[in-house]
């Protein structure tokens, strides 16, 4: 399924429940899985941090919120920002990432501001 960053806004709004843990209880046993994230999920962050500079005053407030995004979405790493630069240099990678600089053109100036605005006031 092809992630647009619509799809982005809509789980900013729900991403406090989409990667929490789920525990599916049967008997006495409970399972424990998380939420895996995708490429192109990864991919429309980083270009939110690239585009949103331009589109919006990159602030505190922002840079706090994109932070809070990055530890939902990779939260067993200790340097969410150095891992998604450096998965932009990966071959496997590149098509996602072409894709959401894509995305991001199609939905236009207006969308993705208020994407970035988003950002800014996004909390854990």
């Amino acid at each position: 399924m092809r992630m647009t960053l619509k799809m982005l806004t809509l789980s900013l709004v729900s991403a406090s429940s989409l990667f929490m843990t789920h525990a599916f209880a049967a008997s006495d046993k409970i399972e424990v899985t998380q939420q895996q994230v995708s490429k192109e999920e990864l991919a429309a962050i980083y270009v939110l941090s690239d585009i949103c500079p331009s589109l919006i005053k990159t602030d505190a407030a922002f840079n706090k919120g994109f932070d809070h995004l990055l530890k939902d979405y990779m939260p067993n790493d200790k340097d969410p920002k150095a891992t998604l630069k450096s998965l932009t240099k990966q071959k496997d990678f590149q098509r996602a990432l072409k894709e959401a600089k894509s995305d991001a053109k199609k939905a236009g100036d207006a969308e993705n501001t208020a994407i970035c605005n988003d950002i800014s006031h996004y909390q854990s």
